[in-house]
């Protein structure tokens, strides 16, 4: 925890220190322009949460100088198989795509945001924690962030990368459209024995909703799954019994490291930008975690963000960057209701049509859409 008293003044404040607030921050301290990162935990969270690591993101982290560690932690995986039930429908493959990583990497967020903040600390910066935000206020010559602890800080512009319900964009009133899906997702890091093994990662398609298996580091796996309506803490006995009923003889586990249910948001921020207040990451748009795009897509507003205060070009980031989030919410959505869909005409229709699709270029399409690659 960094306790260090907060200064004055700064250039850039940064509201929010996880993946998309850290990645803006090493790209400002990788230019030489001076920041400021709070963030209201007193340490950063030890949980999994988002654990995919697409292609394009890589390329970034690359730029950052922090992939190499990144992908040391993680286990590569080549392909994901998508399923009705037992029955392999269509085959999606990352090993043949345009780029340096042609693969997903499967790797906890506590990782990714560790990865970040060392890579951040051996530029000489750092996150400022507790410090919790209760008020943002522009005016014509800047922008003052008060906290709730009384004591202010005064910044040329403010980020907000301070999630779903952010205060900066509040502050800004820059509406935040869309809706909410009406069933509960419930993730939970598990140790089984999985019979797809943990060379892919498996979406797999029910009556009873969609479920996705995939491989963690150190023998663990994630499971996230669409249910009806989940217990708070889903327990080890609720997650064997959601496997059964979806993936019959092929899961037995074993043991639970962690678990929690959530409601999932489609929403995209009508602006990225009121005058000297930006919005980044999961204060600009949530969405579904079909496919594993979030926490992908912040980092990459990070990034963006951070070479448009490098390079004086901050009126074309919200252009850059907001078609492509409402690119990835309508992606993912569609997957979703797909995945999702209890219609037994449209699920045949589905079923039918996806093996022949996988006879035709649309897996590579699709491979290229899921790691980002389309965003450059």
């Amino acid at each position: 925890m960094n306790t260090a008293a907060l200064p004055a003044r700064t250039e850039v404040a940064i509201v929010g220190g996880g993946p998309t607030g850290l990645a803006l921050a090493v790209t400002l301290a990788s230019a030489g322009i001076d920041f400021v990162v709070l963030d209201r935990l007193a340490e950063g969270a030890n949980t999994s949460r988002a654990a995919v690591v697409h292609a394009r993101t890589l390329e970034v982290l690359d730029e950052l100088g922090a992939s190499e560690e990144l992908i040391a932690r993680g286990i590569q995986v080549t392909r994901f198989a998508v399923r009705d039930g037992s029955r392999r429908l269509l085959t999606v493959p990352f090993d043949k795509l345009p780029t340096p990583h042609p693969y997903t990497l499967m790797v906890p967020q506590y990782e990714t945001e560790s990865v970040l903040l060392a890579r951040l600390r051996a530029l000489g910066g750092d996150v400022h924690r507790p410090y919790e935000v209760a008020s943002v206020v522009q005016d014509e010559d800047g922008v003052t962030l008060t906290m709730t602890t009384g004591e202010t800080l005064r910044a040329a512009y403010a980020v907000g990368a301070d999630g779903m319900h952010s205060i900066v964009r509040e502050a800004a009133g820059i509406g935040f459209t869309g809706n909410a899906y009406a069933e509960s997702f419930v993730l939970a890091d598990v140790v089984m024995d999985w019979a797809p093994g943990s060379g892919e990662v498996s979406l797999t398609f029910g009556t009873a909703g969609l479920t996705v298996v995939a491989p963690l580091p150190g023998g663990h796996y994630r499971v996230v799954a669409t249910v009806d309506d989940a217990p708070a803490t889903p327990d080890l006995a609720f997650v064997q019994r959601l496997l059964d009923e979806r993936a019959p003889g092929q899961a037995r586990v074993t043991a639970l490291a962690w678990s929690s249910r959530f409601r999932v948001h489609h929403r995209v921020a009508e602006h990225y930008r009121t005058g000297r207040l930006f919005l980044a990451g999961d204060a600009a748009h949530v969405h579904s975690p079909a496919g594993g795009q979030g926490m992908n897509t912040g980092i990459q507003d990070g990034y963006t963000l951070g070479r448009a205060f490098a390079t004086g070009q901050l009126d074309d980031y919200e252009g850059r960057r907001r078609p492509i989030a409402q690119r990835v919410v309508a992606f993912t959505d569609r997957m979703t209701r797909v995945a999702t869909t209890r219609n037994p005409m449209v699920r045949g229709a589905r079923n039918v049509v996806l093996p022949l699709l996988g006879r035709t270029g649309m897996p590579k399409k699709l491979a290229t859409e899921l790691a980002e690659l389309n965003y450059r």
